[in-house]
């Protein structure tokens, strides 16, 4: 019997970036929430690992040593390969996670079928900063270089959400290194939606330097009726929040005909 998987797209609900590291890599804080929506992977039992990509943004992942599904098939070890369909329909360089996420699939598609060695948070974090969290897909704090983690009671679960994206990649390296390396404070204490709506994306401005569009979508997300609208991560998308079901609709349909070309996703926050 086939397995399926959602790798659920993750957003940054506060995203607070500390100091430039030795290693290249920065010191930060972030609050990570998971949408009930994202890629869906399907596996079966299989002579060998096989990797077949579909979906709207299938046609994006088109080098196989450089995907990191293949990757996280080959940190977990198993006594049998699996032959995995990967319906991509989260946007590639998003600031989604989509790629950690569906690393995060993987990992769950093999604990329910083998089980997990004792060290696969350590295997999980040497194929991304993103990729713990995305394992158990659900709100927890992160520190360090995201990969420290403290889960956390949500009051926003359940919460109507909206992505949004224009259709524009965006490296994270870059965003990181426009950073003008300036410690705006820490995160703030409290329940979930206390951080979220007293936190900030340090990596908002710098984003829309390099990519002029995210204002636009902020701007046009501001002016729903939602009570948060923020970048994620590392950009472009950006996500807002509603506190009922008819306004995210109302949101999503407006925005869909007045631009079109934008990539949108709706779901509730897990």
């Amino acid at each position: 019997m086939p397995l399926t998987e959602t790798a659920y797209a993750k957003i940054n609900l506060a995203l607070h970036v500390r100091r430039r590291r030795e290693d290249g890599y920065h010191e930060l804080e972030t609050l990570f929430a998971f949408v009930d929506a994202g890629d869906v992977l399907t596996a079966r039992l299989s002579d060998q690992d096989k990797l077949t990509v579909v979906g709207e943004f299938g046609g994006q992942l088109t080098d196989p040593f450089d995907n990191i599904v293949a990757k996280a098939l080959g940190v977990l070890p198993r006594p049998s390969g699996l032959d995995i369909t990967m319906e991509k329909n989260l946007p590639v360089a998003a600031g989604l996670g989509g790629g950690s996420a569906d690393a995060g699939a993987v990992f769950r598609i093999v604990r329910e079928l083998h089980g997990l060695p004792d060290d696969w948070q350590t295997r999980a974090a040497k194929l991304g900063a993103d990729v713990p969290a995305c394992v158990e897909s659900v709100t927890c704090i992160g520190r360090g270089t995201g990969t420290e983690l403290e889960p956390v009671e949500s009051d926003l679960t359940g919460t109507p959400v909206l992505l949004v994206n224009p259709r524009v990649p965006l490296a994270t390296g870059p965003v990181f290194n426009a950073w003008d390396g300036e410690d705006r404070g820490p995160m703030p204490l409290g329940t979930v939606s206390d951080i979220a709506q007293q936190g900030r994306n340090d990596l908002e401005e710098p984003a829309v330097r390099l990519c002029p569009p995210i204002a636009e979508v902020l701007t046009s997300l501001a002016g729903t009726d939602a009570f948060l609208s923020r970048m994620s991560g590392s950009g472009a998308t950006c996500f807002a929040l509603y506190r009922h079901h008819d306004a995210m609709r109302e949101a999503a349909e407006k925005l869909a005909s007045d631009y079109p070309q934008w990539w949108q996703m709706s779901g509730n926050l897990r």
